[in-house]
């Protein structure tokens, strides 16, 4: 055999520029191993997750009691379809109900679907039960916003990326300034059946409204017959200190959008939960999924829920969220790189001073350093480690941050 003739092993990395279509641009590094705040590399090198899946991996990488649940639920039966009950979904269901406080879940699979399923909700709602003129309704959505990828989706985002080349798209969205209470207020009116909100902006780089802002939002929708509906896909299960971001301000939404650390980390698990009043209006045959509701889905969300019961996490969260906003404001002080701390628990966006090193720049960096970080938008670096690192590990990453800022 020549050299010709032998095989090339291409590295992983190499394999997927060649083979998968390029809708991501990752960063230098392939990974082979994880387990808790930490992964391991295909060339061995360890390195601190501080992204953790977009919040996907809230539990870590290789939970013990998910793995488990996943191993026995493995085992025993993995897909049914909806055509057929099963012994996770209903259970599933019924827990996730009542962690949110609420009768009834609608399961899918991953967050665009629980954001489209939500839409659909909020339009079915509004023409059968507030009387809005059929093809008439409107949704109020923020600028900035990312609640998926799905052609109606990327309709009402403010992301010229996201948009280009993928239109004509749906209409009926009318996006506001985030935050605005007066432009809120503005843009609702009888035809307005849902306010569509991420209590924290996550994509946009951690975004927080003005205190009060959620509270206020939610008293006006009740005052105008109008849903508020809540994407927590990233700022829930416990990510912002809290079990959803909107308990921070004391606010029940009419619909909870979940998903990401819902699946544990191991299966793509999402969900809408509401009352009867308004997923009720869901009948057989208006909506579905193949998966949607897996019993090894469920199973593992099932666990998911359970280790939120006990408070735990979100408590570890408002922790060591505190000591990740007073680490991050201790670098944004001693470096002239950046220009703004944002913090909700454990989760903060890093705002850069445009025209300096982008945040893609220092997240290269931070490679070179066994840190993992991820850039949002151009200027802005997003920090969000698993609920389940170490506070020494924390400060040890931060460290490496201060360091990459001040070369």
């Amino acid at each position: 055999m020549t050299t010709l003739d032998r095989p090339v092993a291409l590295d992983p990395a190499d394999l997927e520029a060649a083979h998968g279509a390029h809708n991501y641009h990752p960063l230098p590094v392939t990974l082979a191993h994880g387990h808790g705040a930490w992964v391991t590399g295909a060339d061995g090198a360890r390195y601190l997750d501080f992204l953790a899946g977009y919040s996907a991996l809230n539990f870590g990488h290789a939970h013990p009691r998910l793995l488990r649940a996943a191993h026995e639920q493995l085992d025993r039966l993995t897909l049914t379809s909806r055509a057929f009950s099963n012994d996770q979904t209903g259970p599933f269901c019924r827990d996730l109900a009542s962690l949110c406080g609420k009768d009834a879940v609608l399961p899918m699979n991953t967050g665009a679907e629980a954001v489209e399923t939500a839409i659909k909700a909020m339009r079915r709602w509004g023409y059968e039960v507030k009387g809005v003129p059929a093809g008439e309704a409107e949704i109020v959505v923020f600028d900035r916003n990312f609640h998926g990828r799905t052609t109606t989706i990327v309709g009402f985002s403010s992301d010229a990326e996201s948009r280009r080349g993928f239109g004509p798209f749906t209409p009926g969205f009318r996006s506001i300034p985030f935050g605005d209470l007066d432009a809120l207020a503005a843009a609702v009116n009888e035809r307005t059946v849902g306010v569509l909100i991420e209590p924290v902006q996550g994509e946009a780089g951690v975004v927080v409204p003005p205190p009060g802002y959620l509270a206020a939002a939610r008293a006006l929708c009740t005052d105008a017959n109008v849903l508020f509906v809540a994407d927590e896909i990233q700022s829930g299960l416990g990510r912002t200190g809290a079990t959803f971001a909107c308990d921070l301000e004391g606010v029940e939404p009419d619909l909870y959008v979940l998903g990401k650390a819902l699946g544990g980390g191991i299966v793509p698990l999402s969900a809408v939960v509401g009352n009867w009043d308004v997923l009720g209006v869901f009948t057989p045959g208006s909506h579905g999924s193949t998966f949607g509701g897996n019993p090894l889905a469920c199973a593992v969300g099932r666990e998911v829920i359970a280790m939120l019961r006990t408070g735990e996490y979100q408590e570890r969260a408002a922790r060591l969220g505190r000591v990740l906003d007073a680490r991050l404001r201790d670098v944004a002080g001693a470096s002239p790189e950046v220009r703004a701390v944002r913090t909700r628990g454990l989760w903060a966006g890093i705002d850069l001073v445009p025209g300096g090193r982008s945040a893609r720049a220092v997240c290269e960096a931070l490679v070179r350093d066994r840190v993992l970080a991820k850039d949002a938008h151009e200027w802005t670096i997003r920090i969000g480690p698993p609920l389940v690192i170490e506070q020494h590990d924390l400060e040890w990453g931060i460290r490496q941050l201060a360091g990459v800022l001040s070369s």
